[in-house]
């Protein structure tokens, strides 16, 4: 007890310094931060004059420094704008070369080539304006207007030809702001990686282990009435920082580089790289799985199944999501998470992806057809002989964060007949948006050709990634674990978990089967399900649990007391039926 105590202070006193940690920077912006941070000399040039007020400033906190950064780009692309977009008294003067009739040749002769700025607007006029190559207008006036608006559209693109545009200006505000650091963590980063990350994780074990003192067996007492487990005031908190960091980690990166600049050695012994967030995306990711995971460990330690699947998760994460993309990179191949596939992996078809690997020579190729042999062979032929288990519970990190973060938050997920409605229109949706997204990805890479119909490829890749890839699997699919259960992703968002789905419950040997005549109605089974199901009615049927949904986690068999519940790979035959009832040496049928 104790121990416990002592472990649960240095949990907090770790997380309450990794909080703090956010408020010990100092910031100074110079002009060899903006040389390596801003490599495109034009733009870095046209910056310069913007910030130069920044460069005998030391701030004191992230928020004014990075207020002060955004107006200096928001002044640059002001300045940009103006210098490279055509003026009204510039399309007056074109369309006066023309009359009636529109045609590119006195471009060269307004905009004659030579300079930067003449041969920009010389590009664009012809590349804008091609379409109304010799076409005749009703008057002059009429030759104006149609050239008005289409110049319009050259002087919108300016700032992303230009410019900096807004997805540069969020990545340069990050890479500034980590390199302007100039506080006591950047002075000492494994220092207070220590006694931040380290301590949390040593004190969170500590609290944990002394468990294994007590009786084996799965504990019910207060799940539903203690406040970290029930929605109450705890568990909002939990749910709230997870919340929060997601926000800061995919959008606001800029204010958490106290907490990338910690793990700045770690990464650099890695990949030879400085820490982005992505990379303390990662380290956490991994040592949150690895603390809970030894609570799975320790609280299911009667069960081989689930200390043999824990175990496995946590490898795969640690191993194949971790430490030998980053070791890749050290290599100067191509970043690669093996274990992920496609469609959970919805970028691996992107252009910048697609080239990273072809670029990269024998191994690079190796890469995509892995990538491309994973979704289209092993997924179904593994679907059919062991389920979506074989992935979902086994190796995906999705999977294996939620089993072990949020195993305390498993009962949590809707039973409800509404739930599995919203779950089977929803997931599914999300795989069409997926595969839709992958075609016109295709298609635009293979014809350069960006719109198909009404669809413009570039958007829809920005609204998945922020919707799904963002909102969806980290905002709200771990964030609302304390709030949903632990599988709010996997169950109504995963495209892959959709995909395995369909085959495992149309085409699998896979099935969860019952002895109804041994079953209390104790009601464990369903309590527990993270997916929602409502194991407990399928048992009191005698009838085999065959659902797309089913992540065979085997949780329900492991709580069961009675033994009712067996986790099966079969012959297909039967599996959907019902099955007798079992009454000593009798047995009832359903179907009767």
């Amino acid at each position: 007890m104790n121990i416990q105590k002592i472990g649960l202070g240095l949990f907090l006193v770790g997380f309450i310094a990794f909080i703090v940690t956010l408020s010990l920077g100092d910031y100074q912006l110079t002009p060899e931060v903006l040389k390596t941070t801003v490599t495109n000399a034009d733009k870095r040039v046209a910056l310069m004059p913007q910030v130069d007020p920044m460069f005998r400033k030391r701030f004191g906190d992230q928020f004014n420094f990075v207020a002060n950064l955004k107006g200096g780009f928001e002044l640059a692309n002001a300045e940009i704008k103006q210098k490279y977009a055509f003026s009204q008294a510039e399309i007056d003067a074109i369309a006066a070369k023309n009359g009636k009739k529109y045609s590119k040749s006195p471009i060269d002769e307004l905009y004659p080539k030579g300079n930067e700025l003449n041969d920009f607007k010389n590009k664009a006029l012809k590349d804008y304006t091609g379409w109304l190559e010799s076409q005749s207008f009703a008057d002059a006036k009429a030759l104006k207007e149609k050239l008005a608006t289409t110049i319009q559209n050259i002087n919108n693109d300016v700032i992303q030809k230009k410019g900096f545009s807004s997805y540069e200006i969020k990545n340069l505000l990050f890479s500034i702001t980590k390199a302007s650091s100039d506080g006591w963590v950047a002075a000492h980063p494994a220092l207070w990686f220590l006694l931040t990350i380290a301590l949390a994780a040593v004190g969170g074990l500590l609290y944990i282990l002394p468990s294994l003192a007590s009786f084996p067996g799965i504990k019910n007492n207060g799940v539903f009435t203690h406040p970290g487990t029930s929605r109450g005031w705890i568990g909002i908190l939990v749910g709230s920082f997870l919340i929060s960091f997601y926000i800061f980690l995919y959008w606001f990166p800029e204010y958490i580089t106290s907490w990338v600049l910690m793990v700045d050695p770690l990464s650099k012994t890695l990949s030879g790289n400085p820490a982005s967030q992505w990379f303390l995306y990662g380290l956490l990711y991994c040592v949150a799985m690895l603390v809970m995971g030894v609570r799975m460990a320790v609280k299911y330690r009667h069960n081989r199944y689930q200390l043999v699947r824990t175990a496995s998760v946590v490898f795969f994460q640690l191993a194949f999501a971790f430490l030998i993309p980053e070791i890749l990179v050290r290599f100067n191949q191509p970043y690669m998470d093996f274990k992920n596939i496609w469609p959970l992996d919805y970028d691996f078809f992107f252009a910048y992806n697609i080239d990273g690997m072809v670029k990269a020579g024998t191994l690079g190729i190796f890469m995509l057809g892995w990538g491309i042999a994973l979704f289209a062979i092993a997924v179904p032929i593994m679907t059919y002989f062991f389920g979506k288990r074989w992935y979902c519970s086994w190796v995906c990190g999705c999977g294996g964060l939620a089993e072990t973060l949020g195993d305390p938050y498993r009962q949590l997920s809707d039973k409800s007949l509404k739930a599995w409605k919203i779950e089977r229109y929803l997931i599914h949706g999300v795989l069409v948006f997926a595969v839709i997204m992958t075609g016109l990805t295709l298609y635009t890479y293979f014809t350069g050709a960006s719109q198909v119909l009404f669809l413009d490829t570039y958007m829809v890749q920005k609204v998945y990634g922020f919707l799904i890839g963002s909102a969806f699997a980290g905002v709200v699919g771990t964030g609302f674990y304390p709030l949903m259960g632990n599988r709010v992703w996997c169950r109504f968002g995963c495209p892959l978990a959709a995909y395995m789905g369909i085959v495992q419950r149309f085409k699998s040997r896979f099935r969860i089967t019952t002895n109804g005549g041994q079953c209390i109605s104790c009601g464990n089974c369903s309590t527990y399900c993270e997916m929602g199901i409502d194991v407990r009615a399928y048992a009191q049927k005698g009838q085999n649990i065959v659902r797309a949904s089913c992540v065979g986690c085997g949780i329900c068999a492991t709580v069961c007391p009675r033994g009712v519940l067996k986790l099966e790979n079969a012959p297909e035959g039967g599996r959907i039926h019902d099955q007798p009832i079992l009454i000593g040496n009798d047995s009832i049928d359903l179907k009767k």
